[in-house]
């Protein structure tokens, strides 16, 4: 992508969690211009990017990246040198209560950007071809469940076990067809389990921070043994932009924390930090408020990356420990609960979901 400046971007799904993350770095690193483009669901959050609304390199369009029509339009209009494509339905528990959104956003999706992005290509010159760039972010779920040792690297076999795994391994495997039918330019990443300020309050660390906080159980599947491996989010959009920029074409990057913790553990942690930060508080110990519940169906026992590809070929490094990215992450919280209080007006409640 070298010689192409300032870059002109379309993020798909950029105000979701990683996808603002990413967009507040490059405004705030680069001279990058963004159209953020996002359907708004549930989970995507305008309020993320607030203190960009008057930046002129920053654009945001509504839009439902299964519409071709508008997509091919906004192509046109917007030429971007560069697509980073985040949108998706990305909760596993929603995905078991209704699979449906999960193909039609996650496959039929990125179908329909695909094939706006080839058309829009293939009518470039020569040179802006050969600049372009696709980058579709993806996750560590599409390789299935590990043993008690072992790492996904990027020859492991697919081995999706959820609806919303199997949806996304799907989309990773239009993208290369994309590349290899067409040859559309693309890089693929994978990535471990993202958290960090301004995650959607149904997913585990933020949940359990909301929860303590209110006195409400902690609810945790089964025993609590399930391993992830964890991604600090400002982390991830660095290797991001790195791997847009520089990540060999056709080629997926593993990107992982080096950060291996099971769900109680990291409750466990969390609790200490609020017992710490909130000495008064009525509810400490916060351990007292954990409680175990009927595990998930389909629970994959555990998740690790092996991210040695991008260390080695792009000296991409975690800045954050999982120590330090939580104490970050649990002080956001404490610090913003205007910001989580509005999310919870919403329509997500921090009810259970995926129950059969």
């Amino acid at each position: 992508m070298k010689g192409i400046s300032p870059l002109k971007l379309i993020v798909t799904g950029g105000a979701g969690f990683i996808g603002s993350a990413l967009i507040r770095y490059l405004i705030q690193e680069s001279d990058t211009v963004i159209l953020n483009i996002d359907k708004l669901t549930y989970a995507g959050n305008l309020e993320s990017l607030t203190p960009l609304s008057s930046n002129n390199r920053y654009h945001f369009v509504q839009l439902d990246i299964t519409d071709g029509p508008a997509l091919h339009a906004i192509f046109q209009q917007f030429q971007p040198t560069a697509v980073m494509h985040l949108a998706a339905e990305s909760h596993v528990d929603r995905s078991i209560d209704g699979p449906a959104t999960f193909v039609n956003t996650n496959i039929v999706g990125t179908y329909t950007l695909l094939d706006a992005t080839r058309h829009y290509w293939q009518g470039l010159d020569k040179p802006a071809q050969t600049a372009f760039r696709f980058h579709h972010i993806s996750t560590d779920e599409v390789y299935g469940s590990l043993g008690p040792t072992g790492y996904f690297t990027e020859q492991s076999p697919y081995q999706p076990n959820s609806p919303y795994s199997a949806s996304k391994a799907a989309s990773d495997h239009l993208v290369r067809a994309w590349h290899h039918t067409f040859q559309l330019p693309v890089v693929t990443t994978n990535c471990s389990n993202n958290y960090g300020p301004y995650q959607f309050p149904e997913k585990l660390i933020p949940l359990m921070i909301i929860h303590a906080l209110a006195g409400k159980p902690l609810p945790i599947y089964g025993q609590g043994q399930n391993v992830r491996d964890w991604l600090y989010v400002e982390d991830h959009v660095k290797a991001l932009y790195l791997v847009l920029q520089q990540g060999r074409l056709g080629e997926t990057y593993n990107i992982g924390g080096d950060n291996e913790q099971t769900n109680l553990n990291i409750v466990h942690q969390l609790c200490e930090l609020l017992d710490e930060f909130l000495p008064h508080s009525p509810h400490r110990p916060h351990r007292q408020l954990i409680n175990f519940v009927t595990d998930r169906p389909g629970h994959d026992l555990r998740y690790a990356i092996d991210a040695r590809k991008l260390k080695q070929e792009l000296g991409w490094r975690p800045q954050e420990t999982f120590t330090s990215g939580l104490r970050k992450t649990v002080t956001w919280y404490l610090e913003h609960r205007d910001w989580w209080q509005r999310v919870q007006d919403g329509r997500y409640r921090g009810e259970r979901l995926g129950l059969l």
